[in-house]
């Protein structure tokens, strides 16, 4: 898989989903790609409408750092975040909190 179709995974998963997000309500997590594919998208939902983009995201809540492999399950429900951070294959650097509001949507 390329970084362009798992960007577009990646929004089409995440587009139609309700974030409950109001009138001011934002949050923009960075995915890094560690590993044999490396890059970087992030992932941003303000006031309701989901963006998913191939460029680094400058003021960002967070940032995480994945392998391609382990993005893609975390993406569909085959792996747990918790387990994923507890187990070293998933890292955070920010607001985990926004994170977390983040993932819960990946395995709906």
């Amino acid at each position: 898989m390329t970084l362009e179709q798992l960007t577009a995974k990646t929004y089409k998963k995440l587009k139609d989903q309700d974030f409950g997000g109001g009138p001011g309500r934002q949050l923009a997590i960075q995915v890094n790609l560690t590993g044999k594919v490396s890059g970087v998208f992030y992932i941003e939902v303000k006031d309701g409408v989901v963006s998913v983009m191939p460029y680094e995201y400058i003021d960002r809540d967070a940032s995480l750092f994945v392998t391609m492999t382990n993005f893609e399950k975390l993406l569909t429900g085959k792996l747990d975040a918790k387990t994923a951070y507890t187990d070293g294959k998933l890292k955070i650097e920010g607001d985990v909190d926004k994170v977390i509001a983040l993932v819960r949507h990946f395995g709906a």
